[in-house]
């Protein structure tokens, strides 16, 4: 029977910078070992500087490795075959403001080989599936950051890659912006597809990923599930109704009698980002505004004339 060949497999990957003329080298990666399954949505986590932006590039068959083995889907990563099974977002992308977001996914097709049969309505697919077909037809230029990382997911999507990776996709992003991202993370991850994300908001990465390796100048530290890695499996959460002070100290003392402690009696509070998003509209949601246009939006062919 043959082994399922993993999404990424990286093995003793070293990356040596040359900093000097004099051929003092700098080490962005040390010896790494990872490997991310097919299916999973795996967080790259680490402080700057840590060695994730260098281990991407080589992933992307962007930088050369001087030492180890690194593929994707089994191909070397420095071999175009290895690529066309990527779609890749930077966390800064450029894109030529004139063009409107259609123009701007239609040209990726193109460059991805998507076929001329077919193109149309695989642009229109990804556009509509990130939630921008009502904004399709505006130019880049005057989106906003929330809107110009979706149409940057939808370029990435264009050519049905099986790996995608996102290089810090909510950076600069509001609230309700950065849960609709990851919202899409999710739904990529149903949909069969390997993601591979950075990100500086850990409460964003444990929200999504199955697993998560974290670096550090350029060395794995720690690798392994949310689950495994954040649980308390020694202890236990009970929540009941509001208890008077009498009933606390009585279930102190049948805890007591059976060899058990109450460590801490707490109030639940719901996480701040949770209250954010319960409160403020959102695109296709209940009192939220259109798709691709914000509330305080106003598009450009309504625009009061001068």
């Amino acid at each position: 029977m043959s082994q399922a060949v993993s999404a990424i497999s990286i093995k003793g990957l070293t990356k040596d910078f040359a900093v000097t003329l004099r051929g003092v080298k700098l080490r962005a990666v040390d010896a790494l070992n990872l490997e991310v399954a097919e299916g999973q949505v795996y967080g790259l986590l680490g402080p700057n500087g840590s060695g994730k932006s260098t281990t991407i590039k080589i992933i992307l068959g962007l930088l050369e490795a001087t030492v180890g083995d690194v593929r994707v889907f089994g191909v070397p990563s420095n071999k175009v075959e290895a690529r066309r099974n990527v779609g890749y977002l930077p966390e800064a992308p450029y894109f030529y403001r004139y063009l409107s977001g259609r123009e701007l996914v239609r040209f990726y097709a193109r460059v991805c080989g998507v076929p001329s049969a077919t193109l149309k309505a695989r642009v229109d697919e990804v556009i509509a599936w990130v939630g921008l077909s009502g904004a399709a037809d505006r130019r880049v230029g005057t989106y906003s950051k929330g809107m110009l990382q979706r149409i940057g997911l939808a370029q990435a999507l264009v050519h049905d890659p099986k790996l995608i990776v996102l290089d810090e996709p909510t950076a600069g992003v509001d609230p309700v912006g950065s849960a609709e991202m990851c919202e899409l993370i999710l739904k990529l991850k149903q949909q069969g597809k390997t993601v591979l994300i950075t990100s500086h908001l850990l409460a964003q990465i444990e929200d999504v990923c199955d697993r998560v390796a974290i670096l550090d100048r350029g060395k794995l530290i720690v690798e392994g599930s949310v689950n495994e890695l954040v649980g308390q499996r020694d202890r236990q959460a009970l929540i009941v109704d509001p208890l008077p002070a009498a009933d606390i100290e009585a279930l102190k003392g049948w805890l007591a009698e059976r060899g058990h402690a109450l460590n801490s009696v707490e109030q639940p509070r719901a996480r701040l980002d949770q209250l954010f998003l319960s409160k403020v509209s959102r695109p296709g949601r209940p009192g939220g505004a259109s798709a691709g246009v914000g509330s305080n939006e106003v598009p450009l062919d309504d625009k009061p004339k001068a």
